[in-house]
């Protein structure tokens, strides 16, 4: 098996080293800002962490001990129901649960601890600590919380960046996100994809995406599924300390389309890829991805290798504590594993905003532009909901 993927890795890079040099000068300008990109980003990454106050544990366990550990336990589980006045909600949390604390980062924390838990859509049982203790003892009572969860190998929530219109994130993660495309010129079409992303274990992902197909031939709508892919996403290596994660993909792409209709390839195709996320101080972003389709019966579909690139930029109000506001750019490029094919360069720029108060909720639009080999390519206007219900159900926490 090993060897099988090393043989197809070789097919994909010999082609490529092999093709001919693309003649648009658009296309050249391209690559050598991709390249710039690139080259600034690992000079980057070299120095760059995520800086951080040196927080006092002991200070955050007395302060615990003193303000929490009436409702919450001595051991992070939760105090006796005998011994409190309330009937404990759904979100109660565990802090020893890592599945649960892991994922969600230090700025939802502060901002229940500070404003108390209908801030962020939890229960009002939780009371606001903003007026008791200072920005820096919150930091410290978080620290301690985080002491409760004895395993250090699960990836941090602040590492959950931002998702792109096209290029995947390295997190693994639970969520569902309905996506929408529409071409804004030529002929008309539509197509949509339901995507379920379930987390299993430490690093793993399993991923399910089933696109629906809509357009329009000679004043005739048709419809239908196309191609759907079940795949698994392992996450290889993460750090808060440098901001960085890297996770592999592998997965089967299934000729579920009509391929009659144009809504299918007509053979099962194999899909890997290589995604990387990197976050600085300043929660600006860059997330990389680099893969290949590798149909079974190439004469019908080509093997196709494809890599994307988003640069993104977060701002929120109330510290970094309230509504998310995400501006990104992609750059994406795929081409055809076969003599004379030209790289396509796509840019997308996009906007994406946290809808509820729990900002489990998030929505984005952009604009699919082609910028090389614009012939017979449809630019489009792009969309997506996304619901990370492992926050929540859809009617919590707004």
């Amino acid at each position: 098996m090993k060897r099988s993927w090393i043989c197809a890795a070789a097919v994909v890079f010999q082609r490529m080293a092999g093709a001919r040099r693309v003649s648009s000068i658009r296309t050249s300008v391209v690559l050598i800002l991709f390249v710039g990109i690139v080259l600034l980003f690992s000079q980057t990454i070299r120095s760059q962490t995520i800086k951080q106050r040196s927080h006092d544990v002991k200070n955050g366990e007395r302060l615990y001990k003193s303000g929490c550990i009436t409702c919450h336990g001595a051991d992070g589980r939760g105090a006796p129901e005998t011994l409190t006045e309330f009937q404990r909600p759904d979100t109660f949390p565990d802090f020893t649960r890592c599945d649960q604390t892991t994922p969600e980062p230090n700025s939802v924390w502060k901002d229940v601890i500070l404003h108390g838990g209908p801030a962020r859509g939890f229960s009002q049982i939780m009371p606001a600590f903003g007026e008791l203790l200072t920005s820096d003892q919150i930091d410290d009572l978080i620290t301690y919380l985080r002491s409760f969860c004895r395993n250090n190998h699960w990836a941090r929530g602040e590492l959950n960046l931002p998702l792109a219109q096209v290029t995947e994130k390295a997190f693994p993660e639970d969520e569902e996100v309905l996506t929408a495309a529409a071409n804004t010129h030529g002929a008309p079409g539509v197509s949509t994809h339901i995507i379920h992303e379930q987390r299993f274990g430490m690093h793993n992902q399993l991923e399910v995406d089933v696109p629906f197909l809509f357009q329009d031939e000679k004043h005739t709508w048709y419809g239908g599924v196309g191609d759907a892919t079940l795949g698994i996403k392992r996450e290889m290596w993460s750090s808060l300390r440098t901001g960085s994660i890297l996770s592999l993909f592998g997965g089967v792409i299934v000729p579920s389309g009509n391929r009659q209709r144009g809504f299918g390839s007509g053979t099962t195709t194999f899909e890997t890829f290589a995604s990387f996320g990197q976050l600085f101080p300043t929660n600006t972003f860059i997330q990389f991805q680099a893969g290949a389709d590798l149909p079974r019966h190439t004469d019908i579909a080509p093997q196709t290798a494809f890599w994307r690139t988003a640069i993104g930029q977060s701002f929120a109000a109330d510290h970094g504590l309230g509504r998310l506001w995400t501006p990104m750019v992609e750059f994406v490029a795929d081409r055809d594993l076969v003599d004379r094919a030209k790289n396509n360069w796509d840019v997308v720029p996009q906007m994406q905003v946290t809808i509820s108060r729990r900002q489990h909720i998030r929505a984005s639009l952009g604009f699919r532009k082609p910028f090389t080999n614009v012939a017979g390519r449809q630019s489009q206007v792009v969309f997506y909901i996304l619901w990370d219900w492992g926050d929540g159900k859809l009617t919590e926490g707004w």
